[in-house]
């Protein structure tokens, strides 16, 4: 995988964040077939089957794909990096949606504390909309707009088979969501205030492609 710029050094087995860095990890040097190095694997509430993740290649491209198939709707497989620990963030992947007949969903987490306890907003090919939650102790709850209150996320047009970028980006308790370039929507909440670990994440029977996650330090 290529890191652009330092953003953390382990010293003494203990993670050290260096504000105002950037790193893109592509899984260019990643083998194909096998997970990625650098990350761990969750599963939400132990519901339905683990994720399966590994490197795939389309021509000269890799990518990090989800391809269990497990149908079970509130499964939640997640894989974050090992060696970022921050609050502050400007999160972004690009995705691509391959199959999936109950759901057809990428999503990024944040402030990860552990499998059960994170943020995350989730873009969705099967319902074109994007919400923002939290899962707390396992459960996941949407979380109101700013102005606007309760709406289920905000719609758009997520397409199936095609590479979409989302992004997020989080400054104390307000998250403002990005989607292919767009604002989309801004939540304010307070439920995890400190650092955590960044990744990607899907739910249910989704085969999900990500390339291009980039996590900058605030």
């Amino acid at each position: 995988m290529r890191i652009s710029s330092v953003l953390a050094v382990c010293v003494a087995g203990a993670t050290v964040v260096i504000y105002g860095a950037t790193r893109t990890v592509d899984f260019s040097t990643a083998a194909v077939g096998q997970p990625p190095t650098g990350f761990q694997f969750g599963h939400t509430a132990r519901i339905g089957a683990p994720g399966t993740w590994v490197v795939q290649a389309d021509g000269t491209n890799k990518y990090l794909a989800q391809t269990s198939a497990d149908s079970t709707g509130s499964r939640f497989p997640v894989a974050v990096l090992t060696d970022v620990n921050a609050a502050d963030v400007d999160l972004s992947v690009r995705f691509k949606p391959v199959s999936g007949k109950v759901d057809q969903a990428a999503g990024l987490v944040w402030r990860f504390q552990n499998e059960d306890n994170y943020y995350l907003v989730r873009a969705n090919a099967l319902e074109n909309n994007v919400v923002l939650y939290k899962v707390e102790r396992g459960k996941r709850t949407d979380l109101p707009l700013k102005r606007e209150g309760r709406t289920y996320g905000k719609k758009a047009q997520v397409p199936s088979g095609q590479w979409s970028t989302l992004r997020v980006v989080a400054t104390g308790p307000l998250f403002e969501v990005r989607f292919n370039g767009t604002t989309l929507v801004e939540v304010e909440d307070k439920t995890f205030t400190e650092a955590g670990k960044v990744g990607v994440w899907t739910k249910a029977d989704s085969v999900t492609h990500f390339d291009d996650l980039t996590v900058v330090t605030k």
